[in-house]
């Protein structure tokens, strides 16, 4: 007891490390990930109080109070809801044991401790967070043009050029607008970002 203690005072027990795939169905947050719905864990932090699991589609965070409790609070962060950005990579001084990755999902801030032996798969995890934050900023940026294209239509539609188009077609014209518009939104919105993960990360 007193180890653990003195782990939590030291700030020890938040330093985490690296899972292997090969490992990944042994911890606590795969109970939790879709795997009916095709999710994947592609990386996995552990600690003694935290489980930090990236799939293809949200990261997982088992939040645990302390070494000492048990008790663990479940987060979902889908990506798609909420945009990566922010992302940083400190790497270990002369003395340091562990490295530190940060980023923001959506309003959401980490910071997670790992031990300075996981650089490399730390890199890689940087670089995978990086080109998921890349794609959804472009992206953001073209549903916009396309809501903009949508709405500019339908504001020169709505001069003058109603009179004499019969109800049908003009719901036929927005049915149509509509359908293209979410069809935008899946193209600008993805939801997975498995290949972006099976790009970056080492096999």
């Amino acid at each position: 007891m007193f180890g653990k203690l003195a782990a939590d005072a030291l700030g020890l027990s938040d330093i985490g490390s690296v899972i292997k795939p090969a490992d990944f169905d042994k911890v606590d947050a795969d109970d939790y990930v879709m795997h009916e719905d095709n999710e994947k864990i592609f990386f996995l932090i552990k600690s003694k109080t935290d489980e930090y699991c990236f799939t293809n589609r949200a990261l997982i965070h088992l939040d645990g109070a302390s070494a000492v409790s048990k008790k663990r609070m479940l987060h979902r962060y889908s990506y798609h809801a909420h945009p990566v950005s922010a992302v940083k990579l400190e790497t270990a001084g002369t003395v340091d044991l562990d490295v530190e990755i940060k980023f923001a999902l959506g309003e959401a801030r980490f910071s997670i401790d790992v031990h300075k032996k996981h650089l490399e798969e730390l890199k890689d995890l940087y670089k995978s967070l990086i080109r998921i934050g890349e794609i959804q900023h472009d992206n953001a940026i073209a549903y916009e043009q396309a809501r903009d294209s949508v709405q500019l239509a339908a504001t020169t539609l709505g001069r003058g050029t109603l009179e004499g188009i019969p109800v049908a077609a003009f719901e036929q014209l927005n049915q149509s607008a509509f359908n293209w518009l979410r069809e935008s939104h899946q193209k600008y919105v993805p939801k997975d970002f498995g290949p972006v993960f099976e790009r970056y990360l080492a096999k």
